[in-house]
């Protein structure tokens, strides 16, 4: 398989993903992934539907390679504090959520979230 076909595959999967077939869009996105391991817009697409499905684990997994891939990437670290306030985790999420809201501060999805857990971690210490 090439790039073309990697190609192909990612955006079939967006296309599931777009019409909520989250699960059927792991397949195409899992073998555009295996032809192009080192693309963080694929590992970020298979983060997205793991998270949709419930799958918080390799959500998780593929938002750090996203990551890795490309540090500037701030959907990515607003995922990933989002599957780690899944765990409980809220104040690692906080700090991945942060991270994502100081390079996008206009993001208001960012701002809701920042605010939900920070009152989640507050509650529980009380």
């Amino acid at each position: 398989m090439n790039r073309k076909n990697a190609y192909e595959l990612f955006m079939s999967g967006k296309e599931m993903a777009a019409n909520h077939n989250y699960l059927q869009s792991l397949m195409f996105f899992e073998k555009a992934c295996q032809i192009e391991p080192a693309r963080g817009s694929i590992h970020e697409a298979l983060a997205v539907s793991y998270y949709n499905c419930g799958f918080y684990k390799p959500s998780k997994k593929h938002f750090k390679i996203a990551i890795d891939i490309d540090p500037a990437n701030d959907f990515s670290y607003y995922g990933l504090g989002l599957c780690l306030a899944k765990e409980g985790r809220f104040k690692t999420a906080i700090g991945n959520i942060k991270i994502a809201f100081a390079m996008k501060p206009g993001n208001q999805s960012y701002k809701r979230a920042l605010k939900k857990y920070e009152f989640l971690l507050n509650d529980l210490k009380d």
